[in-house]
C-alpha cells in the first residue's frame, strides 16, 4: 500500500505539544517526514547569532529525542530552503509540506516565495500560526491601521476571543518507508569552538521538557509575588521563559491556558502583569510585520537625522565587556556574556547607558545583543532597543534618561546583584557600590579597591553626558 508523505518543516517551533503544522499533517493521514534545514547560506541580515546556535544545538538534541520516543525522528539537512525542499519532495515522493509560521521581513518575502514554487509543482502546501496568540495582521484600530502604542492595541487584543486549547501531543508520529540521508547535528557547527558558553549548562536546559519544568518552577516559585520581584535582578523573579517561546519549545497559547488553569480564581487574571509581557511580545511582531524596515531604520523617520555620537571603538567595547566604571552597568554586560541572557530592568539600564549616556546608535546596541542573548528575537529586539532609544512605537520620552546609579540603588539596594557579577567590588559598603568613584579613600582602602586598577574608573560623567543627550534631543524635537 502507498504511502501519502508529508514534510513538516520545523522551525522556531521545536516541540510537539501544540504544533499545528505536525497537528494538520496527521490529522489528514499523511505520513511526517520531520524536517529542519540549517539555512545559513540564504542572504538574510539577521543571521542566528552564536549564543542563540548554542540553545538551537540542544533543542534540535531534544526534538529529535522527543520524536524517537514517539516513533519518528529528526532530519536535519543544510542549504537552501526552497532547493533543499524540492530535493526531499522529489526523493521521498512527497505530497505535502506543512509549516508553522514565522514573521520576520526576509523570511515571509522567503516562505511566500517558496510557497508558490511548491505549489506550481501540484504539491500541497500551507502554514499555520503557531507562535502567537493572534496573527499581526489580525489587530487594528478604528482607522483600520496597525497600532503604535502597546495599551490600545493589548486592550484590542484581549476583546478577541480566547484562544483555543493548545494541541495535545500524538502519540505516535510513523515515518515513511523510504527515508533520506540527514546530517549528523555536530555537521551544522552550531556549538562554539572556544569554550565560552560554559556557564550556559548549569543555567539553561534547552528544549520542550526544560521548558515545561521551568514554566512550573516559575508558577510556583514566583508569580504570586511578580509585580515586585520582576523587577529585582538579584532573585529570580522573572520568568526566565524567553528563550523557550522564541525557539517555540513553548507557544503562547500554551501559557495562556496554563495560566487560566492555574489562577482560576485570580480576578482579571488575563490582565495580570506576567500576561501583559506576553502582550508586549504579540505587540512587537504585530510592529514588525506591518514596518518591515524597523530593524535597521528607526520607525519615527525624523530620527535618521539623530546626532549619534562617533564611534569611540574603546567605549564601545568597554560597555560590551562590562568595563564602563558604572558598577549596575558592568554587571548586566557581564551576566549577559556568561549566562547569554540578562535581567529586563537591567537590559532597560543597560540600553540607556548606551544610546543617552554614550550616544551611540542603538543598532550597535541591537547587533550585540543579538549575538550574545539565547533569547535573540528580531521582532523583541527591535522594539526594546526602539523603545530605549526614544524612536520607536511606544518609545520612551527623550527626556527619560535612567540614571543607573539610582536604578541600582532602588532595584539592587543591598548590591547583592552587583556583588555576584562584579567581584572585584564584594567588599565595598552597599552605600557606595553603585558609585564608588565618590566613595571616601577610606572606604576604597579598607574593601581593597583601587580605582582604575583593581575596577575602571567611569568612562564618562553621567550628569554631563545625560545634559548633552538632552540637548540633542531636543534639538531634533525642535528641527
Amino acid at each position: 500500500m502507498s504511502q501519502r508523505v508529508a514534510l513538516v518543516w520545523f522551525r522556531n517551533d521545536l516541540r510537539l505539544e501544540d504544533n499545528p503544522a505536525l497537528h494538520h499533517a496527521l490529522s489528514l493521514g499523511y505520513t511526517v517526514l520531520p524536517i529542519y534545514i540549517h539555512s545559513e547560506e540564504e542572504n538574510l541580515t539577521w543571521k542566528t547569532g552564536k549564543a542563540s546556535c548554542w540553545w538551537l544545538h540542544h533543542s534540535l538534541a531534544s526534538l529529535d529525542e522527543s520524536l524517537q520516543a514517539h516513533g519518528s525522528q529528526l532530519f536535519l539537512f543544510q542549504g537552501r530552503s526552497l532547493t533543499t525542499l524540492l530535493s526531499l519532495i522529489q526523493e521521498t515522493k512527497a505530497s505535502a509540506v506543512f509549516w508553522n509560521r514565522r514573521y520576520e521581513p526576509e523570511i515571509l518575502i522567503r516562505d511566500k516565495n517558496i510557497k508558490e514554487v511548491i505549489k506550481s509543482q501540484g504539491v500541497e502546501v500551507d502554514s499555520f500560526n503557531g507562535s502567537l496568540l493572534h496573527e499581526p495582521w489580525t489587530i487594528q484600530n478604528k482607522s483600520g491601521l496597525p497600532f503604535q502604542v502597546f495599551t490600545p492595541f493589548w486592550k484590542t487584543a484581549l476583546a478577541i476571543t480566547h484562544p483555543s486549547p493548545p494541541l495535545t501531543v500524538p502519540d505516535l508520529i510513523p515515518l515513511p518507508h523510504h527515508l533520506p540521508k540527514s546530517v549528523q547535528l555536530d555537521a551544522l557547527q552550531l556549538l562554539p569552538q572556544i569554550p565560552w558558553d560554559q556557564q550556559f549548562y548549569t543555567t539553561w536546559k534547552p528544549g520542550e521538557e526544560g521548558a515545561h519544568r521551568n514554566l512550573e518552577d516559575f508558577i510556583q516559585r514566583a508569580f504570586s509575588d511578580y509585580q515586585e520581584g520582576r523587577n529585582i535582578p538579584s532573585e529570580k523573579g522573572t520568568s526566565r521563559l524567553s528563550p523557550h517561546l522564541h525557539f517555540g519549545e513553548l507557544s503562547p497559547r500554551q501559557l495562556w491556558h496554563t495560566f487560566s488553569k492555574a489562577f482560576p480564581a485570580t480576578s482579571n487574571w488575563q490582565s495580570s502583569q506576567y500576561l501583559s509581557e506576553i502582550g508586549w511580545r504579540e505587540f512587537a511582531h504585530h510592529l514588525l510585520y506591518h514596518f518591515p524596515q524597523t530593524p535597521l531604520h528607526p520607525l519615527r523617520p525624523a530620527f535618521e537625522k539623530f546626532a549619534w555620537n562617533k564611534i569611540n571603538p574603546e567605549m564601545l567595547d568597554a560597555w560590551k565587556k562590562g568595563t564602563t566604571g558604572i558598577p549596575i552597568v558592568d554587571a548586566g554586560m557581564r551576566e549577559l556574556w556568561t549566562t547569554g541572557w540578562m535581567h529586563n530592568r537591567v537590559r532597560m539600564i543597560t540600553a540607556s547607558f548606551l544610546v543617552k549616556n554614550l550616544r551611540y546608535s542603538w543598532i550597535e546596541g541591537a547587533q550585540w545583543f543579538w549575538d550574545t542573548l539565547v533569547d535573540a528575537d528580531l521582532a523583541a529586539n527591535t522594539l526594546g532597543w526602539q523603545w530605549s532609544a526614544g524612536c520607536g512605537a511606544d518609545a520612551a520620552p527623550y527626556f527619560r534618561i535612567f540614571n543607573p546609579v539610582t536604578q541600582g540603588e532602588k532595584f539592587d539596594s543591598e548590591g547583592t546583584y552587583v556583588r555576584r557579577w562584579i567581584p572585584e567590588l564584594s567588599a565595598l559598603p552597599s552605600d557606595w557600590i553603585h558609585h564608588p568613584w565618590e566613595a571616601p579613600a577610606e572606604v576604597l582602602q579598607r574593601a581593597k579597591v583601587t580605582l582604575g586598577i583593581h575596577y575602571p574608573l567611569p568612562l564618562l560623567s553621567l550628569s554631563e553626558s545625560r545634559t548633552a543627550a538632552l540637548e540633542a534631543f531636543k534639538n531634533l524635537k525642535n528641527q
